[in-house]
This record gives C-alpha cells, sequence and structure tokens, in this order.
C-alpha cells in the first residue's frame, strides 16, 4: 500500500470567544474543525464540500500551517508538520501550495505579473539568474495558457480567469506536489469556471498533482474530484468515490446538499430532503448528531451520541445511525 501524501487524523482547529472591553474573558469556544481525518493521495483531488461556516477553508489552512491546530496530527509526504514553526515549515513550502478563492484580492495591484508569479522563486532564493528566471516566467506563464508578454501587465488589467490562471502558475511556480485549492472558482462566471477547471485537470494530469480542492459546488466537484468528503459543523458526514456519494448518498446533509442543485430538466423528479429551519449558533448541540436539529429523519439515538464514520460500501462511508 503506498504511503499517502497527506494525512489528517482527528484535526481540531478551536477558536475562543471573548467578552469584555477592559478586561476580556471567555465565555465561548467556536469548535471550526472538530475531529476531520482523511488522506490524499498523489495525484489524486479530493473534494470537500459544505455549506459556508462548516469549517472547509480552516480546514486547507490548517493543512497549510497558516492556522494552528487546537489538537490532530497532519503528515505531509511522510513528515509530522502539526507543529512545525515558520522555520521548519519554509522548505514543506515549496511543495505545498495554495490557489485562493478571490482573484481580485490575491494578487498585488502594484506589482507587475512577472513579479508575482516569481515572488516564490525570489523568497526562496531560486531567482540568482535573471535570464532562466525569466524563462522559468514566461513557462508558467504558458503553462496556465497565457502569453509570457502579459508577464510585464498589471492585474487590474487581466479578467477574472485570467488573474486566477496567474494565481496558479504562482503556486506552480516552486514545483509542489499538493495544491490546496480554495473555492478558485466561485467568484467567476460559470463559462470562465470551466476554462479554469480544465486547466487543473490539465495540470493534473501532466504534472501527477494532488488537490485538495474546497467548494461548495457539486457540480464542479463531481467533475474534477475522485473523491468527496461532505463537512457539516466541523465534522465530515459523508466520505466516498465521488460517483458513489453523488448518486447514492446516504446522509439526510448530502441528499439536502445534492437537493439543492437546480434540475436542468424540469420534468425529473426526484426524491427531496427537507430540513428543519435552518441552522444558528444556538443550535449548536453539545451532545448527539450535529445534524440533529435540522433532520426530519431522526431518532432518539441521535439527541445522545455523536455517530462515527460507517462503511457503507467499499470507497464510501457515512456518519448516521440509520444506515444499515
Amino acid at each position: 500500500m503506498t504511503e499517502p501524501l497527506l494525512r489528517v487524523e482527528n484535526l481540531k482547529v478551536h477558536f475562543p470567544v471573548m467578552r469584555g472591553v477592559v478586561i476580556k474573558r471567555q465565555v465561548g469556544t467556536v469548535h471550526a474543525v472538530d475531529g476531520v481525518s482523511f488522506d490524499l493521495a498523489r495525484g489524486e483531488t479530493l473534494g470537500l464540500v459544505g455549506e459556508s461556516g462548516c469549517g472547509k477553508s480552516t480546514t486547507g489552512l490548517a493543512v497549510l500551517r497558516m492556522q494552528d491546530a487546537t489538537a490532530g496530527r497532519i503528515e505531509f509526504e511522510g513528515q509530522d508538520i502539526t507543529h512545525h514553526d515558520k522555520a521548519r515549515m519554509r522548505p514543506i513550502r515549496r511543495r505545498l501550495q495554495m490557489v485562493y478563492q478571490d482573484p481580485y484580492g490575491s494578487l498585488n495591484p502594484r506589482m507587475k505579473v512577472r513579479d508575482i508569479v516569481g515572488e516564490p522563486l525570489v523568497v526562496h532564493g531560486l531567482a540568482d539568474d535573471r535570464q532562466a528566471y525569466n524563462e522559468r516566467i514566461a513557462q508558467l506563464m504558458r503553462t496556465v495558457g497565457l502569453l509570457p508578454d502579459m508577464a510585464d501587465r498589471y492585474p487590474h488589467e487581466f479578467s477574472g480567469g485570467q488573474r486566477q490562471r496567474i494565481g496558479i502558475a504562482r503556486a506552480l511556480a516552486l514545483e509542489p506536489s499538493l495544491i490546496i485549492c480554495d473555492e478558485p472558482v466561485s467568484a467567476l462566471d460559470v463559462s470562465i469556471q470551466a476554462q479554469v477547471v480544465n486547466v487543473l485537470q490539465e495540470l493534473q494530469e501532466r504534472l501527477g498533482l494532488a488537490y485538495l480542492f474546497i467548494a461548495h459546488d457539486l457540480a464542479v466537484v463531481r467533475h474534477l474530484s475522485h473523491r468527496v468528503a461532505v463537512m457539516y459543523l466541523g465534522r465530515i458526514v459523508e466520505m466516498g468515490q465521488t460517483e458513489k456519494v453523488i448518486t447514492n448518498p446516504q446522509h439526510p446533509y448530502t441528499r439536502a446538499l445534492i437537493d439543492s442543485v437546480p434540475e436542468i430538466n424540469p420534468t425529473v423528479k426526484r426524491p427531496t430532503a427537507d430540513l428543519l429551519g435552518r441552522f444558528i449558533e444556538e443550535e449548536r448541540t453539545p451532545f448527539g448528531c450535529r445534524f440533529y436539529p435540522r433532520c426530519t429523519k431522526h431518532v432518539d439515538r441521535c439527541s445522545q451520541e455523536e455517530p462515527e464514520l460507517t462503511l457503507v460500501s467499499e470507497g464510501h462511508e457515512a456518519a448516521c445511525f440509520r444506515i444499515g
């Protein structure tokens, strides 16, 4: 069995809730990520989906060590990086990069694209030879479908899709093995989304990249991901091969997510997943299933115990007491 590129075990990221003006005191804790575990193989894409506030982006930031973990373990390329400081993370960051959600805010408007894409090379001391530096920038621009002479322009001279390609080129500069994509197409028009997704797929096939693809759009995730993990309130409630999860969802929250996707053919009838109202902070239950306050099919056990991921079929798990 091949060692996974990334292994996350029981990851927790908690934030204290403080009150007071002069004397602050902790009055609560936000469990942004609360016991997340998954593996990611080389060349694989794992889609991490769920509604806003479920902990997807926090999970990605914790993997990058841009957010400290409260508990758990993060292994990257066989090395435990959970408690690495900035100095120890520096060489590892060459293999671990990120593409951000906002193609407008993630690029410095005062820098030319040449300097934006080449900044990782400068930071890691790989830009001593100016000719080799310019050749590398030109190569990266061509790799993401942009002309090399565009590198002398500023970000405001590009469209949203082109800016995101620039962000991808910057992430590729240090030849990473894993790229965390934090909703990289959610701010783009649908037609442009398809172009960016195609670029990511082509790069994966050519370079053997692995992606942790964070998104809320199931259509994009289905097209790009080999496996999908569904998050709700800091926990993974269903995980497995993408087609198995999409075509045979077992958790009621997964069914609700799938049901929220508009149907192109209005004559096609499909089962609906009704929810009891919507989540608010006061509904966060300290015990039992986190989806219990919104589930129409809950049983008494749901309010007393928290379900663990249970094998549904090969390559498919879900955390629900009604399975089986």
